[in-house]
């Protein structure tokens, strides 16, 4: 073994040594770390460090975890995609067109299965339990509050809660601070009603995403986190202006 390698291996041996004491031994980090010593060469040293200093450059304040997750899973990528099923058949030309169409089949679905799932806990739809969530979760906030907390339109929002009041599911409730508003709570009835909600929405994603590692999710969510961070925060300001105008906002950032 040249003298190169020999300080690299032994440096690698220091390293995970290192880490085992701070994580534990199933977590990527350690995955990592072994993986390292069984690819002992400068170049592939120099190849992890480069996608590390990369993937650091587009996700600030990233762990090291994450990095590991994502590093490993690239490995995973390289059984080609049946374009047959993907999508129905049909996909757009554009990567980024194509991600937001899978993600949005995928809540769809979800939403459909949602609908079967939730049959037996007296909700009618998806929609009807994310805002008894959202109640549940701001404990007894405003109406206009938890319609945008959930990004519904006022109208479509104001329509499910009074479909969950008649139902006694939620009540209405004085706002102390303004008497012109009114605040919502989940009643006992509606409390009740959640807590079975909570198991069926509970097994349904773990149906769903039966076929993916806890790692895999881990990642999905750590790429995608800031996009609906970013938008859910710019939505309540950009519903009354035109797509030009957020559109010219939105790629003028960082300019």
């Amino acid at each position: 073994m040249q003298v190169k390698q020999i300080n690299y291996y032994i440096t690698a041996v220091l390293i995970t040594n290192i880490i085992q004491h701070r994580y534990k031994y199933n977590n990527p980090v350690i995955i990592f770390a072994k993986l390292l010593l069984i690819r002992s060469n400068m170049n592939t040293t120099v190849e992890l460090v480069t996608a590390w200093g990369a993937y650091e450059e587009k996700h600030p304040g990233c762990s090291i975890e994450d990095f590991c997750r994502y590093y490993l899973l690239q490995q995973k990528q390289q059984v080609p995609v049946n374009t047959e099923k993907l999508t129905g058949g049909l996909q757009p030309p554009a990567p980024e067109a194509m991600l937001m169409k899978v993600m949005g089949r995928i809540m769809r679905l979800h939403e459909l299965y949602a609908r079967t799932a939730l049959d037996d806990a007296g909700l009618g739809q998806f929609e009807e339990f994310a805002l008894m969530h959202g109640v549940k979760q701001r404990k007894d906030p405003r109406k206009s509050e938890v319609i945008y907390a959930t990004i519904y339109e006022l109208s479509t929002g104001s329509d499910l809660l009074n479909r969950l009041r008649e139902k006694g599911y939620i009540m209405e409730v004085p706002d102390p601070a303004d008497r012109r508003s009114k605040r919502v709570k989940i009643t006992a009835k509606g409390e009740k009603i959640l807590q079975h909600a909570y198991k069926r929405m509970g097994q349904l994603v773990k149906m769903m995403l039966r076929d993916m590692d806890e790692e895999e999710v881990l990642l999905c969510i750590q790429l995608l986190k800031d996009v609906e961070i970013k938008f859910s925060e710019r939505w309540p300001e950009d519903k009354g202006r035109s797509f030009d105008e957020i559109y010219t906002s939105v790629m003028s950032e960082g300019m």
